[in-house]
């Protein structure tokens, strides 16, 4: 009975090898390659985040802000207060504060629900890891300013003036 089961088995495994052969070339191999991309996979489940914090950003919206905003001002819905109206055209100030409201709190809720979670994560692996932060490393900005100092050099070597390097204000002592 065991005999039966080891070539059921091994029978099972050269299929399963043949069928991944298979997928593995041409357009199902490149669409598995894309599939399995990292990048793939993190805009899926941003996706699926988004819509997540999307739900609790319009449940914060509509069951706290909008009733104080209706205590304030009358209304729960500001997109109907400071409109401008003529010939049938009408100018809504309320509804961009809305909007703007709206944009904030998605803004506030991503970074504190997903951001900050996710780098205190980062940093806790770092250090279980041992990997220190290099805070010596110079910021993008030192690397653009350094290497436009360079160019400048360059510049003024090549053509043997002062008066280059006094024209582009990128002195050794500047930032």
């Amino acid at each position: 009975m065991a005999s039966i089961n080891q070539v059921a088995a091994k029978d099972t495994a050269e299929a399963v090898h043949k069928i991944s052969q298979i997928s593995n070339k041409g357009v199902l191999g490149e669409f598995k390659q894309f599939i399995s991309r990292g990048s793939m996979v993190d805009m899926a489940v941003g996706v699926v985040m988004g819509s997540a914090v999307t739900s609790v950003v319009n449940a914060i919206v509509n069951n706290l802000i909008s009733p104080l905003i209706a205590m304030i001002f009358g209304k729960p819905d500001l997109s109907g207060l400071l409109t401008i109206s003529y010939r049938n055209a009408t100018i809504s100030f309320g509804a961009i504060l809305t909007a703007l409201l709206n944009f904030l709190l998605i803004a506030i809720a991503v970074y504190f629900c997903i951001i900050m979670p996710i780098n205190k994560l980062r940093q806790l692996s770092r250090a279980a890891s041992g990997i220190k932060d290099q805070p010596n490393a110079p910021s993008p900005q030192d690397q653009t300013l350094q290497l436009l100092r360079q160019i400048a050099e360059d510049i003024h070597q090549s053509t043997g003036s002062d008066s280059q390097q006094a024209g582009t204000g990128l002195h050794k002592g500047q930032d």
